[in-house]
């Protein structure tokens, strides 16, 4: 947190185009997701469900050096959080275990994780994380209001579904982040590249990074210390 303000310090003090790499934010189903919820399709949002699932773990020698489950993972998850519910969020609560892969336990972190979050009117947002999921890299969010449901599903390299006498059939949703969010990357760098030309703030910024991070330190505080973590000032 230390060094993230002091990189921010230095930005402030050289005024430059400073976009952040949450690209999920550049999504197109997420970001049409998150239009609907702007314009009130759903009515009033309620809660908010965000999974994202690995294809498999990553090695022990990496976990150790990663920072976390919460700042290497569901950081961004975190930040889709911030952003789809544009609202205060008050407390923290997380749990989680080691249960794919001992060598993760070992090096001191977790491989699945809830996290609750709690906003200053009561929305609740709770997030999934799993460091393995057989079927591919599972990404999904629905967001429930008033006056109904949106949900963003998995990407598949298809998308077709077969139905027969046995059931239905579709492919596995796509492999890993590159490929789940090729089209996201793109936009992401157009979005830099047309801040820069317009002088306007990128959709994700430095901000951003460190709200999403004080929320990865609140949610490792929770699981460390088994209570739910009431921030001094919502993010």
């Amino acid at each position: 947190m230390a060094r993230t303000r002091d990189a921010l310090q230095v930005l402030s003090e050289h005024p430059v185009t400073c976009a952040l790499g949450f690209n999920r934010r550049h999504d197109p189903q997420f970001a049409a997701l998150k239009k609907a919820i702007t314009e009130g399709r759903i009515g009033a949002l309620e809660t908010l469900t965000i999974i994202s699932r690995d294809p498999s773990p990553p090695p022990a020698e990496y976990v150790a050096e990663s920072g976390g489950l919460f700042r290497d993972m569901m950081i961004h998850d975190l930040d889709m959080a911030r952003w789809l519910l544009d609202e205060p969020i008050e407390s923290v609560f997380a749990v989680g275990s080691s249960i794919i892969d001992p060598a993760i336990g070992e090096a001191g972190d977790v491989d699945t994780a809830m996290v609750t979050l709690t906003t200053a009117s009561g929305k609740l947002c709770q997030i999934s994380n799993s460091r393995r999921a057989s079927y591919g890299y599972d990404q999904r969010i629905e967001a429930f209001g008033s006056q109904g449901m949106l949900q963003a599903q998995n990407e598949s390299d298809t998308r077709l579904r077969f139905t027969g006498e046995a059931g239905q059939v579709e492919d596995k949703p796509k492999w890993f982040f590159l490929e789940r969010y090729a089209q996201a990357y793109q936009l992401e760098i157009g979005d830099f590249v047309a801040a820069w030309q317009e002088k306007r703030a990128p959709l994700a910024g430095a901000q951003d990074g460190l709200e999403a991070l004080r929320l990865a330190d609140a949610a490792e505080l929770s699981l460390r210390e088994g209570r739910k973590i009431l921030l001094d000032a919502p993010v």
